[in-house]
């Protein structure tokens, strides 16, 4: 049986198509914190976390998680996969726009493009707004984004597959549509799930903010609570810092609380 679905009505699926980043991008937020806290890293908070993949991988090493999403399906699921593992983690429905900690976290992280779902400037400014208020002072803020060099193809797209035990996930990334002059790009995400029972189609269509990185540099300078202390690409290897330039694509910021 085949139908088409949406993809975030079936987070188990969206997150276990991204589920071979897990540990590296958990890896990368620990040796940040390492290298650029003044105090030891415990409280952590995830913006937007989807399925919660790194929910359940910080929670297993001992922090102190909070995760909040927009999607409840995504939040129902997070916590079921908590609780099963027996884990603690506060996790709950929330806004990337408003949101504030009652007590400051010494680490937010929101990777792989969640902030580019931030369609407009002053959206974007408001999550970075809500990030310093909920960090303490020292505190950092990890944003991962795809940003956009000046010769970079605007219509492109990626394939991969991941298989395990009797679940295959394949995933088909494609830029519907780009336009410069708006900052807008529409992707499809298209996920094809076999398992031995069934076959789901599943297909969801976003609109993303582009950025160029002068466009970044930008926007922090809007953001004095926050100072850009490192740059880093996709491949989170801590002890290959980058510069933020048109050379730079898939960029992992590493910004910090004044």
């Amino acid at each position: 049986m085949s139908r088409s679905e949406e993809c975030y009505d079936h987070p188990r699926y969206w997150d276990f198509a991204f589920s071979d980043e897990t540990v590296f991008e958990a890896d990368f937020i620990e040796s940040a914190g390492a290298q650029f806290l003044p105090f030891p890293l415990h409280r952590i908070l995830e913006a937007g976390c989807g399925g919660g993949r790194q929910v359940v991988e910080l929670a297993k090493r001992g922090y102190e998680v909070s995760a909040f999403d927009l999607n409840e399906n995504a939040v129902r699921f997070t916590k079921q996969r908590v609780a099963r593992r027996h884990l603690v983690a506060s996790i709950s429905v929330g806004d990337m726009t408003n949101f504030v900690m009652e007590t400051p976290v010494d680490l937010i992280h929101c990777l792989v493009n969640s902030f580019r779902h931030l369609t407009s400037e002053s959206s974007a400014l408001a999550f970075l707004r809500s990030s310093a208020k909920s960090l303490r002072s020292g505190g950092l803020l990890l944003l991962g984004l795809h940003l956009l060099p000046p010769d970079a193809e605007e219509y492109d797209s990626e394939r991969w597959t991941i298989t395990r035990g009797n679940t295959r996930v394949t995933t088909t990334l494609r830029v519907l549509d780009f336009n410069r002059k708006t900052r807008l790009e529409t992707v499809r995400f298209s996920l094809k799930v076999t398992t031995p029972k069934r076959v789901l189609q599943l297909r969801t269509d976003h609109q993303l903010r582009i950025y160029r990185a002068d466009q970044m540099r930008s926007l922090l300078r809007k953001v004095p609570e926050l100072n850009l202390l490192a740059v880093f690409d996709f491949c989170y290897d801590i002890s290959e810092p980058l510069k933020l330039n048109d050379e730079l694509g898939d960029t992992v910021l590493v910004l910090a609380k004044r």
